[in-house]
């Protein structure tokens, strides 16, 4: 037997049916042939209400490749200061909703170069040569191009599920040569946004994001000093963790707001005048969404027991372990009727595609599971549909589901 990760606490009390948004989960399976994803808008809400208590002077960014349900969008404008794109199709789905938008990534294409100046939204450089083009195509549509550094870190975030700084990479501009690149982009009349220097993701460790926001904050003031050029906003990135697996601890982030509060505070008189953001994903959403799918086989074999799911890791990679893990651990899940119910047997959940790597949960305990019967994979408000390989093997997508949107 192996151990699952811990049930979010919005549902790990519940016996019995699981409830999900105030509605039983076999509610939202009701009518539809396949499996759903459902997320509660009231979690996302309290998920903000923590940060603005937590970080009162620090603006929030949605990253929206954690998750990009137009419906889900459009609540989180409501809530946040500005929304994270890194491509084009997803600056479409975010540019009339109202808020600040940034966009980052390597290899932006002239196309969305273009479609960004448009549509006036800060652009993350990733390199010179992007900010070459950037500047060619601004002249050519005859706009003032809005224009940050991405910058590639020298310090790396601890104990982080994916470092993104301290090493060669293919994001962001090596410190040492952002000044030179503020100072050209202010000399050829560009309207500089400021730096967005993001160390890593998926951290539980506050200490480590203490250390991380502090060693940004004094990276941030060195660049500035050296281009001669104060940032009108410091993007500190996001990189806070949510527990998936057995061991995993929920991330303080009270002890890194007060620190981080103290940190601005004392930050040095180049940024006196500067914003502060933090850019979250999975922090925001993950916790507020359920994967829910039909058992439609048991079977035995080998002195095994496997549950057959009518949707795998085509909907849901991350939970199978092929997304960004080196080593398969299991998601935290349940039979949907028997929330809080005894575990009678070792089982493993998989799903209906041709391949061993389709694990949802690999020989864990739960209550006798038969044909029928729903399983509810938690922590699947992040990185779960438009991260799937959806058409893989033809199986088709599966539903997204959010009280506020009437198709449901």
């Amino acid at each position: 037997m192996k151990p699952m990760g811990p049930i979010p606490p919005e549902y790990a009390g519940q016996r019995g049916m699981l409830t999900i948004a105030g509605r039983p989960a076999l509610d939202w399976l009701a009518q539809r042939d396949g499996p759903v994803f459902v997320y509660d808008p009231a979690i996302v809400a309290a998920r903000v209400a923590r940060f603005r208590a937590a970080f009162p002077a620090i603006d929030l960014h949605y990253a929206i490749k954690a998750n990009p349900f137009p419906p889900l969008l459009a609540g989180m404008a409501e809530l946040v200061d500005g929304f994270d794109v890194a491509s084009a199709g997803e600056l479409a789905k975010v540019e009339r909703l109202g808020r600040p938008v940034s966009f980052a990534g390597p290899g932006k294409r002239d196309a969305e170069l273009s479609a960004a100046l448009t549509a006036g939204v800060t652009i993350n450089l990733e390199s010179e040569g992007e900010a070459t083009r950037a500047l060619a195509i601004a002249e050519r549509l005859g706009v003032r191009p809005r224009l940050a550094v991405r910058v590639n870190p020298d310090v790396e975030l601890r104990g982080s599920g994916m470092k993104m700084g301290g090493r060669p990479s293919p994001f962001g501009i090596d410190a040492v040569r952002v000044p030179a690149l503020v100072r050209h982009l202010v000399a050829a009349g560009a309207d500089w946004r400021g730096f967005h220097i993001y160390a890593g993701s998926q951290a539980l460790d506050p200490q480590a994001i203490i250390d991380t926001q502090a060693a940004t904050i004094a990276l941030a003031a060195r660049l500035a000093e050296e281009a001669g050029q104060a940032p009108p906003l410091v993007n500190l990135g996001g990189g806070f963790g949510v527990p998936y697996f057995a061991g995993d601890t929920a991330l303080d982030i009270e002890r890194v707001g007060a620190a981080l509060e103290t940190a601005v505070a004392a930050r040095p008189d180049i940024l006196r005048d500067s914003r502060f953001a933090i850019e979250l994903g999975r922090w925001l959403v993950a916790e507020a969404g359920v994967y829910l799918a039909r058992v439609v086989d048991r079977k035995e074999s080998g002195g095994e027991t496997f549950l057959i799911l009518d949707g795998g890791l085509n909907h849901q990679l991350a939970a199978s372990g092929n997304f960004g893990t080196v080593v398969r651990r299991n998601y935290p899940l349940a039979l949907a009727h028997a929330m809080g119910g005894e575990a009678t047997e070792t089982v493993s959940v998989v799903g209906p595609l041709c391949t061993p790597l389709d694990r949802l949960g690999d020989r864990i305990a739960l209550p006798r599971g038969d044909v029928g019967d729903v399983v509810a994979i938690f922590l699947a408000g992040a990185y779960g549909a438009t991260a799937s390989p959806c058409a893989f093997l033809g199986h088709g997508p599966a539903a997204e589901l959010l009280p506020r949107d009437h198709s449901d």
